[in-house]
């Protein structure tokens, strides 16, 4: 068990790892443009396909010849099956073996998707890293629940890499990847059997999905460790929706190469902001949480370094810009904390590198 330093090899650029992806769901990391990002320095983002599907449609996303040339971003593209948010959306879906029969949270409007689906819709899209159409399980969950889920994770599994492989000719991204998703809640022997049956059927790189969905942070790391030694050594391993930062630092510790999370958009939306207190990541104490629409905040000129072209902005100015609700606020917020992400997985990359 260990960190481990690599490169991934895509048609939109080489990626370092481990590294952390913006979430651009909808296809925009929110209040930032494509250029912003790429300034930033992140050489992938992640989209949603689901969210893509219904909104701008597979019609528009052809006319423009994929994503890519959609939101101008010249970067890596990893897309998210979806499945989570069509799981999540309780009351409005009905799971069979064959695909999910949900209604549209936009206009309620039926739709069915299938692992075969969920595959044309991301060569549609032209990701560079694709994800197979998955069974999420909420935590907690019964026993029941959670073999019912593995069997048709698999099972899915199985139809979307053969969809994959069918669509590969022709496709406008044909050295696209495609990952299999390891599930199985905090139950060791599932998530075993998970891994073991996704490696039978083969996939360029495998995510560990349902955590971060209730589970305490140490669950999480338990089943990492007992997944570390099963997991192909020579194949990414990408775990899905988390996490804090120093949760971050656990994962990579246990393999992990591979992450995103909503936190630092949506908490620079509501003011918080993260920055660096040390440089000793081994400490969970290395950064805080400055909440920046504080009363001690309001004279306060110590400067948060955004951007080299955007100079440094006080934490009084950023006060005032979130106490007058400016939307210059929450896009200087955001590139604070995503920079402070992609700063981190920098520093942990030098970490493993020096060590």
């Amino acid at each position: 068990m260990g960190a481990r330093q690599t490169l991934l090899e895509t048609a939109h650029g080489t990626l370092e790892t481990p590294f952390f992806m913006p979430i651009a769901t909808r296809g925009a990391v929110k209040t930032l443009s494509s250029f912003d990002v790429e300034e930033l320095g992140s050489p992938i983002i992640l989209a949603n396909a689901y969210h893509l599907w219904l909104r701008p449609g597979l019609e528009v996303l052809k006319s423009f010849g994929g994503l890519h040339q959609f939101m101008n971003w010249p970067g890596a593209i990893l897309t998210d099956s979806g499945g989570f948010q069509v799981f999540s959306l309780e009351g409005l879906r009905k799971l069979s073996d064959e695909g999910v029969m949900f209604q549209s949270h936009i206009d309620g409007a039926k739709m069915f998707l299938t692992p075969e689906a969920c595959m044309d819709i991301q060569r549609v899209i032209g990701s560079d890293i694709c994800m197979v159409l998955d069974v999420c399980s909420k935590l907690p969950a019964t026993q029941e629940e959670l073999l019912e889920a593995s069997r048709r994770t698999t099972d899915w599994a199985r139809r979307s890499k053969k969809r994959f492989d069918e669509t590969r000719e022709g496709s406008i991204n044909p050295q696209a990847k495609l990952f299999g998703i390891v599930q199985g809640g905090t139950n060791i022997k599932l998530r075993e059997q998970s891994a073991r049956e996704l490696m039978e059927i083969g996939f360029d790189g495998y995510a560990i999905g349902g955590l971060s969905v209730g589970e305490s942070h140490q669950d999480a790391c338990q089943m990492l460790d007992h997944l570390d030694p099963i997991l192909p050594k020579d194949k990414p391993r990408y775990f899905m929706g988390g996490a804090q930062p120093h949760e971050i630092v656990e994962y990579v510790k246990r393999g992990i190469d591979m992450f995103d999370c909503v936190l630092p958009t949506r908490n620079a939306r509501h003011g918080q902001l993260y920055r660096f207190v040390h440089d000793d990541l081994s400490k969970p104490d290395f950064y805080e949480t400055i909440h920046i629409t504080n009363e001690k905040w309001k004279f306060s000129k110590t400067p948060l370094l955004t951007k080299e072209r955007m100079g440094e902005v006080s934490l009084g100015y950023l006060r005032h810009l979130f106490t007058v609700d400016e939307m210059l606020g929450y896009r200087l917020a955001t590139i604070i904390n995503v920079k402070f992400y992609l700063e981190l997985m920098r520093k942990i990359r030098l970490t493993i590198h020096d060590s």
